[in-house]
């Protein structure tokens, strides 16, 4: 079994076994062919010993398993095959929980640089901590988790950290269409954001996960991905001033309400405004997200990097949420 990196702009050079097995990389086989990633996985704790094959094209990284396989599959465990059953925590009033929960999901590169890895497996840790605050959020009686994956100001990145992001972006979303990384027939996912710039091959990801999420009744999972909430708000104002030059639509018939209906998140049903905004990594910023909807948010600033956020963070986050009196401007 080996670890192919196909047309990818980094080595693997560093990943020694022992930083392997500390980090419990689980990852066996990934290769990029005609844009599309897959993945194998087994646990760390199986790898014995690893060692590198290097040619102007691909990197290899063998890893020698303990034991024996009597399948491919059987050590597809880990992300793909954890069942996680979180309940509502003990204090917790389930009345009074955020029915929308926006995250600015930040710290995936950091994580990765701090333990030496390649950026992608950082992206990639977030992707299981995505799962598990998925899982927690609905369990928690959350209706919609809101994922802020990309923003239009992180085009000014460098090339190779933007196609890190396309390759992990791709990976992932594919397995979310699979139902691998959320229950395929539980929750519901959708997109906001400018697509028109974003690959192809991930374009027709996205637009697969949609679908065949669409009859699904549990919570709904919102990514923003190459969205700008100062943008948002700029189209909004084109279309109901195209409605006004047209006739369609009155001046004095514009208010709140209105101006929402011609917002990005309008295109999906039963869309809240956030309740709850949490930022991993430290920041204290909202940099640019959902700006209009997030008006009366209550904000809560974490200093994880977002791969090591977990239940009992997410818990606390609901928890001083619950503690908070929401006035709206009252008093």
């Amino acid at each position: 079994m080996m670890l192919h990196l196909i047309g990818t702009r980094y080595n693997l050079n560093y990943m020694e076994t022992e930083r392997v097995e500390e980090e419990q990389i689980q990852v066996i086989e990934m290769t990029q062919i005609n844009n599309k990633l897959e993945l194998k996985q087994v646990p760390a704790s199986r790898v014995e010993g690893t060692s590198l094959c290097k040619t102007n094209t691909l990197t290899t990284l063998k890893l020698r398993l303990k034991g024996t396989c009597a399948s491919s599959k059987c050590g597809a465990v880990g992300i793909d095959k954890e069942r996680d059953g979180v309940q509502l925590s003990e204090g917790l009033l389930p009345e009074l929980t955020p029915k929308h929960v926006a995250i600015i999901m930040d710290g995936n590169r950091r994580w990765a640089r701090e333990r030496g890895l390649p950026v992608q497996l950082g992206h990639r840790a977030g992707g299981k901590a995505m799962k598990q605050l998925a899982l927690s959020c609905q369990n928690h009686g959350a209706r919609v988790l809101s994922l802020f994956s990309f923003s239009t100001e992180n085009w000014v990145r460098p090339e190779v950290l933007l196609l890190q992001h396309y390759q992990s972006s791709i990976f992932f979303m594919s397995r979310v269409t699979r139902g691998r990384y959320v229950p395929r027939d539980d929750m519901r996912v959708s997109f906001v954001g400018d697509r028109s710039r974003l690959p192809l091959p991930l374009q027709s990801v996205m637009c697969g996960a949609e679908e065949l999420s669409k009859p699904n009744k549990g919570m709904h999972l919102c990514f923003a991905i190459n969205y700008s909430g100062r943008y948002d708000i700029i189209e909004a104002t084109k279309r109901i001033a195209a409605k006004v030059k047209n006739g369609n639509l009155q001046v004095d018939d514009i208010d709140d309400t209105v101006f929402q209906q011609h917002l990005d998140t309008n295109i999906i049903d039963d869309f809240p405004n956030p309740d709850l905004l949490i930022r991993t990594s430290g920041e204290l910023r909202i940099s640019n997200y959902m700006l209009w909807q997030v008006a009366y948010a209550e904000m809560f600033f974490c200093n994880k990097l977002f791969p090591d956020f977990a239940n009992e963070d997410l818990v606390e986050a609901i928890t001083a949420f619950q503690q908070r009196q929401r006035r709206y401007g009252g008093v």
